[in-house]
């Protein structure tokens, strides 16, 4: 899911910084560049393990969700926190991509790099959407994104309960048009989330807070494209296999 981190409760007012260095969007997207190595450095793990000791992979796969959830969690309560948690949660999130895309590769050979290629499409083409205005954040998208996302939670939580009971939700996780549907539903307000981080990494700089709250930003955005590149890899696979 999109990340649950940034939004205007967790800026507020009194965190200005005044008598010190405060924080800045290229701070921010230099602190996203090293979340990436630490992502790619537990993807590698991940892999590595899969050639080498493939026992341990189901264990890498739920520590790292595990842990990374605690993470996310514990940041949205202390976000000051964000400078001690941002790296492990990436590192966490490369352990479970890397053995999570590694199962779609072994299906459909390629569709790792069209998904990385595609999320860095969506990425450049929402950031510059949102730099020319072409889209802005409103109360009003602000009120359509959370109800979506409160959706597609609601129906990803249904689907786990029902997993332990041997049960499924029928067509949305088939390669059929309903499927290849909710699918692309869910990749369009995925991107859509990008357009909030941006907007929060914007104002919070423009309100001086302190430059600890980059690392709180940054883990903001990789949430959200940890998040789209899981999308759209999914969506790859239902396309590929209807071929």
């Amino acid at each position: 899911m999109s990340n649950p981190i940034l939004n205007d409760d967790r800026f507020p007012a009194q965190e200005a910084v005044l008598d010190s260095e405060p924080m800045t969007v290229s701070g921010t997207v230099n602190k996203i560049f090293m979340l990436f190595v630490c992502l790619i450095a537990g993807a590698a793990i991940s892999l590595y393990s899969l050639f080498t000791n493939p026992g341990i992979v189901p264990a890498l796969m739920i520590g790292g969700s595990i842990l990374g959830f605690i993470l996310v969690i514990a940041t949205c309560f202390n976000v000051r926190i964000a400078k001690y948690t941002a790296a492990p949660y990436a590192l966490m999130e490369g352990l479970v991509l890397g053995a999570f895309s590694a199962f779609f590769e072994a299906q459909w050979h390629g569709i790792i790099l069209q998904a990385i290629l595609a999320t860095f499409a969506v990425l450049f083409v929402m950031l510059m959407l949102y730099k020319v205005k072409a889209i802005r954040y409103t109360e009003k998208f602000q009120a359509v994104l959370m109800t979506s996302m409160f959706s597609i939670l609601a129906i990803y939580l249904i689907q786990i309960i029902a997993s332990f009971f041997g049960r499924s939700i029928p067509l949305i996780w088939e390669a059929g048009v309903v499927g290849i549907g909710f699918s692309i539903f869910v990749v369009v307000i995925a991107a859509m989330s990008l357009i909030q981080d941006f907007f929060f990494i914007e104002t919070s700089s423009q309100r001086m807070l302190s430059k600890d709250y980059e690392w709180f930003g940054a883990m903001g955005l990789m949430i959200t494209l940890v998040w789209l590149y899981t999308e759209i890899l999914r969506l790859l696979a239902k396309l590929n296999s209807r071929n």
